[in-house]
């Protein structure tokens, strides 16, 4: 007896079905695409955002001295001598290795766009983390070094290198510790108490790792 044959399936795939591209039905799927392609940029600029933040916080978190505060001036010097200079070497390396009437690398004008637009913040005016403020600095050094909400409940002043001694609370911060009290709106340098420079003279490898995390490599 012969054996029987296998019946084949006749099933078919399902083709996908098509609209016309003047139909309501294709203009709801555009409308859904084109909306899930901005939340996606959205949520990628959002994170990206939050990321350059928390480098920027964890910059000054490292910035903190053991104990106390730091003088205005020696706040302004961890920004003019520490924050704006931390990609100068790589800078130069750049400059060293492009041949003579050779056009700059996107790196080199990626960290040259990078100093510029840091250094025209820090001209204009920059907000930190209010590191003289001994209130500020307590929270501060409760941060898990990754929540960048947390960042909202401490105080920030507005300083500038146009004038260095003085700077303004642009932002109270949250936390209830720092809303007990008033504080003035201006800061004189005059009227911080004078302390030792030990920060000035800290090396600049204690800010090493911070300074590795922060902007990660430039290709």
């Amino acid at each position: 007896m012969a054996p029987s044959k296998t019946p084949r399936s006749t099933s078919r795939p399902k083709k996908e079905k098509v609209f016309h591209p003047d139909s309501r039905k294709a203009g709801q799927l555009s409308r859904v695409q084109l909306r899930k392609g901005k939340l996606a940029d959205a949520a990628s600029k959002r994170t990206k955002k939050y990321s350059a933040q928390a480098d920027l916080y964890g910059f000054f978190y490292h910035a903190m001295p053991p104990e106390g505060t730091l003088s205005l001036e020696e706040l302004h010097s961890v920004i003019s001598n520490v924050w704006l200079t931390r990609h100068d070497e790589e800078l130069e390396q750049e400059r060293a290795a492009r041949r003579k009437g050779r056009p700059k690398s996107t790196k080199e004008l990626k960290l040259e766009e990078i100093k510029l637009r840091e250094s025209e913040q820090y001209r204009t005016g920059m907000d930190v983390p209010d590191l003289t403020h001994e209130a500020t600095v307590e929270l501060f050094r409760k941060w898990d070094q990754t929540e960048v909400a947390y960042i909202q409940l401490l105080r920030f002043i507005r300083i500038s290198s146009v004038d260095s001694m003085s700077a303004v609370v642009s932002k109270q911060g949250k936390h209830h510790s720092l809303k007990e009290s008033v504080y003035p709106q201006a800061i004189d340098e005059a009227m911080v108490t004078d302390r030792d420079d030990t920060l000035l003279s800290e090396p600049l490898s204690r800010f090493a790792s911070t300074m590795m995390m922060m902007d990660g490599p430039l290709t």
